[in-house]
């Protein structure tokens, strides 16, 4: 990397530090909390690198636009997926990217699929989920199944749904910068 080249990990400490202590949607933790959490179940479950990194990442997204707190609960859903996966598709591979692109489809296909799912949502998660389009239909599960990530997806929605316990202990994102630094493409 050459001195006139943006860090992308100085980029991501940069906006948790600007942006991580906003309201993580109706959620009683931050954006950065939720972030931190994720990873750490990530962690936990014995995830390698990459997914530990996407679920690190998994919400950029929010951080990038300038969109209320309380957007969702206005209808608009901010496709933080989309713009999140684009972010880190610039600097780091597949196996990092495509879990975040994907991770509101799995909250999707996991109410599709497990009848008791829906139930374990929370509900700003709820509310977030009839914006991004509610359950999947036959159709979008296999499309989704198709997708050589849809299981870390998966994996990642699970861990997503668990990040939400106010004053959690968590390494803090700077912990995170070695690990996002050696998946730089």
């Amino acid at each position: 990397m050459s001195h006139t080249d943006v860090d992308p990990v100085q980029t991501i400490l940069d906006l948790f530090q600007a942006r991580g202590t906003s309201e993580y949607g109706g959620e009683a933790v931050t954006q950065e909390e939720h972030a931190l959490q994720t990873a750490a179940c990530a962690m936990a479950d014995g995830g390698d690198d990459t997914l530990v990194a996407a679920a690190l990442l998994h919400d950029i997204g929010h951080l990038l636009h300038d969109l209320p707190d309380h957007a969702p609960d206005e209808g608009v859903d901010d496709h933080h997926e989309n713009s999140g996966a684009a972010f880190i598709d610039a600097h780091f591979g597949p196996e990092v990217f495509e879990p975040v692109r994907l991770h509101v489809a799995a909250k999707r296909y996991l109410t599709a699929v497990e009848p008791d799912y829906m139930a374990k949502l929370s509900e700003p998660s709820v509310t977030s989920l009839m914006l991004q389009g509610g359950p999947m239909s036959d159709a979008e599960q296999a499309t989704f199944r198709a997708n050589p990530h849809w299981e870390a997806a998966v994996r990642l929605r699970r861990y997503d749904d668990e990040a939400k316990v106010p004053g959690a202990k968590t390494p803090a994102v700077a912990d995170f910068a070695d690990l996002l630094r050696r998946l730089v493409k």
